[in-house]
């Protein structure tokens, strides 16, 4: 009888196997569900995925765009019974090697030289089949979508609570190092690093020194140097979700026309955020918005941009205005980031059933308490620093 003698110098690390996060499996299970009782109750046969925003909420948290860019290194195709990731060679190994090992996609793979698109063709050819794009003939039902990717569950609820905390603390660990003389670029540059640090993806970055944004309300950052004021603000994508916060310093005592319009933009966001009540529809809460700006004295300033937004696995697809009809429920996320003058803000919560929750709380920073229809609300005030 032989006897096989096996290598022992070189074992396989544990670390070699992928671990599978199931409960991201059986989260990933259920959205196929939803998308399967969609497709039956409209009598389509696939839907075909390729927006970033809807990869990620099938995938519960792949983040499947290449950098910061709107391209995605696949796209999905649902039945009621499969889901088939169609990609090139370049990214099979990526996908089903470190992100979705195990969690029952297929693989319809094209060689890099081909254009997806004939594939995708191929894949639909015969059927009756709804898209999120309207390519290859299929029906675009985009808008319909966004009803499965919200409100948030507690799968999605856990991440974005983590997310939130990352984000403040980028924000808040930049702020804390700025000192005269330093340019908007160099401190966009290290917000964005302490941002990419932790696994997020910075999709925009504010830097407003010395009152820039009473000008350009949606100003980013250039090489301007920094003398008195600044605000940063930072909107990132950490596993499909989104989540923004903003924060002010000023070098030595806060000027006064500063203070000023920092204090009226405080009393608004605080509105926003305790009026992200669920079953509101978003132009009740504009309506009490509005009413702030003015008893503040700055009726016209809310015409100069917009003021919030829901931020979920899109950013931006709903926006707050004086007639939006979209309905807050529980597990709704909304960034606020109003601005009167020189001054501009931003918190993001998540509506409950509680009443809003802040996912971007402050750590060891000044904050302002503002009653609201006598309820505190805690924002963050401004951070001074040695001039």
């Amino acid at each position: 009888m032989s006897t096989m003698e096996i290598d022992r110098s070189n074992p396989v690390s544990s670390s070699e196997f992928a671990a599978v996060d199931l409960q991201r499996v059986a989260e990933i299970s259920v959205r196929h569900r939803q998308i399967s009782n969609f497709l039956q109750s409209e009598n389509y046969g696939a839907i075909l995925l390729q927006k970033p925003e809807n990869l990620s909420w099938l995938t519960a948290g792949s983040d499947c765009q290449r950098g910061l860019g709107p391209a995605t290194s696949a796209a999905i195709f649902v039945t009621p019974d499969s889901r088939v990731v169609v990609c090139s060679n370049v990214a099979t190994a990526q996908l089903f090697e470190t992100d979705l090992a195990g969690f029952g996609f297929q693989l319809k793979e094209r060689p890099w030289y081909e254009p997806r698109d004939v594939l995708l063709g191929d894949l639909c050819r015969g059927r009756r089949v709804a898209s999120d794009t309207g390519a290859a003939g299929t029906t675009d039902v985009s808008l319909r979508l966004t009803g499965l990717r919200l409100p948030y569950v507690d799968f999605d609820v856990e991440q974005v609570r983590h997310a939130g905390r990352v984000v403040a603390h980028a924000v808040e660990a930049t702020a804390r190092g700025l000192v005269a003389g330093r340019h908007e670029n160099e401190v966009a540059g290290e917000l964005a690093h302490r941002i990419l640090k932790y696994g997020g993806q910075p999709v925009r970055l504010q830097v407003l020194m010395d009152g820039r944004g009473q000008r350009f309300r949606h100003w980013g950052h250039d090489d301007s140097a920094m003398f008195k004021t600044c605000t940063l603000l930072a909107v990132a994508r950490i596993r499909g979700r989104h989540v923004a916060a903003a924060r002010t310093v000023s070098l030595g005592p806060v000027p006064e026309a500063f203070k000023a319009d920092f204090e009226k933009m405080s009393l608004i966001l605080a509105t926003g955020m305790f009026f992200s009540q669920e079953e509101w529809e978003l132009y009740e809460v504009w309506n009490r918005v509005r009413r702030i700006y003015e008893k503040a004295g700055a009726e016209d300033e809310w015409r100069a941009a917009d003021q919030a937004c829901i931020a979920e696995y899109a950013f931006e697809e709903i926006s707050l205005a004086p007639t939006s009809q979209y309905r807050l429920s529980t597990g709704v996320p909304v960034f606020w980031h109003p601005s009167v003058g020189t001054a501009l803000g931003g918190e993001t919560v998540l509506v409950t059933s509680k009443g809003p929750e802040l996912l971007t709380p402050a750590t060891d920073w000044p904050q302002l308490s503002i009653a609201v229809k006598g309820a505190e609300v805690l924002v963050p005030g401004i951070l001074e620093l040695p001039g």
